[in-house]
């Protein structure tokens, strides 16, 4: 990869996911996180924080300690945040266009919840014009109708080779990923 390739953190929040929850594999996950968020930074990389904003007086409510970046993996000075409210990352936001302004064709995806954030951000990135690769090992999510692992595994293997005939999502483990 080279510096047309961002890594796109999504919903990385204190009030997302329990992060002491066992099923959520949140620790781990936050290393794998900080393991690609170092790798980028190192390689000067752009890094994009996505963030979502809730509803007043919600778990996300916008300033509320649930609201916050996980401080393991905070932006430094010179880090685009660009927050939403819906699953999209790009929809009714900037994201696009600062992508554009980059010249980023490339997105590495990491974050917060697999089945909605993550997943309707991927997709979307391929409809737009972007290849993707999604961490296997770095977005997370909470048991719902399937537990927290199943859901995981599903989408990994769900997105792996998603997209149309010039834009894909590939899926991969942390440690095969380089910037």
């Amino acid at each position: 990869m080279n510096k047309d390739t961002a890594l796109l953190i999504i919903d990385v929040q204190n009030g997302v996911v329990d992060w002491s929850q066992p099923s959520s594999n949140g620790n781990e996950v936050l290393k794998s996180i900080s393991s690609l968020l170092t790798k980028a930074r190192e390689s000067n990389a752009s890094v994009i924080y996505i963030q979502h904003d809730g509803e007043d007086g919600g778990r996300l409510a916008i300033g509320s300690s649930g609201w916050e970046i996980h401080s393991e993996i905070a932006p430094i000075d010179g880090e685009l945040i660009i927050r939403k409210r819906a699953s999209d990352s790009f929809y009714e936001t900037p994201l696009k266009d600062e992508l554009d302004k980059k010249g980023i064709e490339h997105l590495v995806v990491v974050g917060c919840r697999t089945q909605f954030c993550v997943d309707t951000t991927c997709r979307s990135a391929t409809s737009l014009g972007y290849n993707v690769t999604l961490a296997k090992d770095a977005h997370t999510t909470m048991d719902d109708v399937l537990t927290a692992a199943q859901i995981i595994t599903h989408h990994n293997s769900t997105l792996d080779d998603f997209g149309n005939d010039r834009y894909v999502i590939t899926a991969k483990e942390s440690k095969e990923i380089a910037f």
